[in-house]
């Protein structure tokens, strides 16, 4: 492992991703509010994004989407602070990073009418249902450590069908621990599990698809 994405899911842990970035060689920022905040989100974080998003460490905003399945916050302001960080986005020339959980539908239109032509990251794929639509379009499919459970033949078939080129692995830490750690706090090091389990579902050798993926984020966040 080369590099490493830290995510942000709010502005405590934004800036603490972004001092991770500074501090470690590698590691790389990408700073949002996630769905589950988004009833607190207003002018001050758009601000706040436009104004961190220019650092250096910097390399995505997200993640934001929506989630639908704890609806801890309005759907509406979810859409709303959504779409906010999509137009964030577009302005300063960074990928969005969408997080997405029981809001397949809602969020396919929100990309479509927002993200156009924009460099999309459907972070830790879970619209297996809506491949063909995710395939009609640009975006980069990124799968965690749940293509690995027993009960995940859906998103395995989704594995088969991406195409190299938009194809990226995660781990989602520490959440979504793959086989067979399951049980265990996830980490960055598991991410071989999950790109192995791809691997064998497209008859590809693991090394291969780690040059393909790594080449992907390589592409996507401007390393």
């Amino acid at each position: 492992m080369e590099r490493i994405v830290a995510i942000g899911i709010g502005r405590e842990s934004s800036d603490r991703v972004i001092g991770l970035a500074r501090a470690h060689a590698g590691v790389s920022a990408v700073i949002g509010v996630h769905p589950h905040d988004a009833d607190g989100f207003g002018p001050d974080d758009e601000a706040w994004i436009r104004e961190r998003a220019g650092e250096p460490e910097v390399v995505g905003i997200g993640e934001c989407g929506l989630d639908y399945y704890r609806d801890l916050s309005d759907r509406t302001t979810q859409r709303r602070a959504f779409s906010a960080q999509i137009t964030i986005a577009r302005d300063v020339g960074l990928p969005v990073v969408v997080h997405s959980r029981e809001a397949t539908a809602d969020t396919i239109d929100v990309l479509r009418s927002e993200a156009a032509d924009h460099a999309v990251v459907l972070h830790c794929f879970g619209m297996p249902d809506r491949i063909d639509d995710v395939l009609a379009e640009d975006w980069l499919v990124s799968f965690a450590g749940n293509v690995t459970f027993k009960t995940a033949d859906e998103l395995r078939a989704a594995a088969r069908l991406v195409p190299d080129d938009r194809l990226l692995v995660e781990t989602d830490s520490p959440y979504l621990t793959p086989v067979p750690l399951r049980g265990r706090p996830n980490r960055p090091a598991y991410v071989r599990h999950t790109l192995e389990a791809i691997a064998r579902v497209r008859g590809v050798e693991p090394d291969a698809l780690a040059r393909t993926t790594t080449a992907n984020a390589e592409r996507v966040f401007g390393w």
